[in-house]
């Protein structure tokens, strides 16, 4: 009767002894994720929610963090909607503008612990999995649904094993780690699966780990996901949170997956996605020298401060180039602080750089950082959509903090192994 960590946690939390792929189970998640699109989940809801109330006050999670703060009416409005349902239903995790992008929130608050259940009302939900708990991303009206019940329905999914060996060489990242596995596994590879790394995840922190697991859904998965380890354990202890909060939940060593893949991190080199597909990868050689007018540094994918600590050795001392816009985005309120107190902040102002409240904002084009037509993006966010940055006459690449920041130094994509002959 062995299981995969998803059959595991998913008969764990249906109240069942084993469950199987393609099996409709019934849970109840520790919580529901929401952001600024809880505005329109509790309109859908409005007469459900002033008779029955939400399910439970410690339920939903709210981080506002899209377009923060109020880039026009409509949001301003959406916002005050949510800071009103907050008040009445005495909403207890909520976070307003400012605190930081609603991944990195439930991850640094410690509101996603190994072996719970987590959904949220966005896809990169899937992040959580770096800390080794099952979280995945639905639809607003599941959403509406699980705020008024507590429960929902998920299919069981196949799952997918990944094994990493090796060692990453210098100036290689995790973000070309999971760049390279998507262009492998194409944006459909792991549809409705349980994405699980093996392997080498010594070697990975649990930022790095948080990078790995938030792209799992650029290539399908359901969730993507980590074993808890003694990085994780350590991690959550710098975060106090004891050890006694939570029960792991390991998969069989002896599972069935629906397929295995390795990866040797040792034959991995930088990689840029190019424009529009994240599976679209290509060596950094075969892009070298394309011309870029923005650069964006940060959100949930790689805007924490090891990924700053990354870009600031880089950028130490010299000058973005006169003709890139070098954005900073720092993921959280105390990624913000943790950089300013370390330098980094300084080091990023001096080389020309622009730094925003920590927030999702450009990456998603909402605002502050629109691209106009014919412009290139370099970015260490998730996505390159045709479109994504505001723009559909624009091009987005994809690479990893080291990548972005040289290339902000020469105005066009550069290897950071570039660094090393210096």
């Amino acid at each position: 009767m062995t299981m995969t960590f998803a059959e595991k946690i998913l008969a764990k939390y249906a109240g069942e002894k084993k469950v199987e792929p393609g099996q409709i189970v019934t849970v109840k998640p520790n919580h529901l994720l929401m952001h600024d699109n809880a505005a329109p989940i509790i309109s859908k809801i409005k007469g459900e929610l002033q008779h029955y109330g939400v399910f439970k006050k410690n339920l939903p999670v709210i981080v506002l963090d899209h377009v923060i703060p109020a880039a026009g009416e409509k949001n301003a409005l959406q916002h005050k909607q949510i800071r009103e349902f907050v008040r009445t239903y005495k909403i207890q995790h909520f976070f307003d503008v400012g605190y930081g992008v609603c991944h990195q929130i439930i991850i640094e608050k410690g509101l996603a612990l190994p072996g719970t259940l987590l959904l949220g009302s966005d896809s990169h939900t899937c992040s959580y999995g770096a800390v080794g708990a099952f979280s995945s991303g639905i639809d607003r009206t599941e959403a509406a649904a699980l705020l008024l019940t507590g429960e929902t329905w998920l299919k069981v999914p196949q799952s997918i094993k990944i094994t990493l060996k090796g060692q990453l060489h210098r100036w290689v990242t995790a973000k070309d780690v999971i760049l390279s596995i998507i262009g492998d596994m194409t944006a459909s590879g792991a549809d409705y699966c349980s994405v699980e790394f093996h392997g080498s995840i010594a070697r990975f922190s649990v930022d790095e780990r948080f990078t790995i697991a938030n792209m799992g859904v650029e290539m399908g998965a359901k969730n993507a996901m980590f074993p808890v380890d003694g990085v994780t354990m350590q991690f959550l202890t710098s975060i106090g949170v004891s050890k006694s909060k939570y029960t792991p939940v390991h998969p069989d060593t002896d599972a069935t997956y629906e397929k295995e893949r390795t990866y040797s991190l040792s034959d991995i080199e930088p990689v840029v996605a190019v424009p529009h597909g994240v599976d679209s990868i290509k060596p950094i050689k075969e892009v070298a020298g394309v011309e870029i007018q923005q650069c964006l540094l940060g959100t949930c994918t790689n805007g924490r401060v090891s990924d700053f600590e990354i870009a600031a050795k880089i950028l130490k001392g010299k000058n973005v180039h006169r003709n890139v816009r070098l954005l900073i985005l720092p993921s959280s309120r105390s990624v913000y602080l943790e950089s300013l107190k370390k330098g980094l902040i300084s080091v990023f102002l001096e080389a020309g750089g622009v730094i925003l409240p920590p927030g999702c904002g450009p990456c998603l084009g909402a605002h502050q950082g629109v691209l106009a037509p014919g412009e290139r993006c370099l970015s260490t966010s998730n996505r390159n959509f045709k479109g994504r940055m505001g723009c559909s006459d624009a091009e987005i690449y994809l690479a990893s903090p080291a990548t972005v920041a040289v290339s902000a130094l020469y105005g066009r994509i550069t290897d950071p192994r570039r660094m090393m002959r210096k």
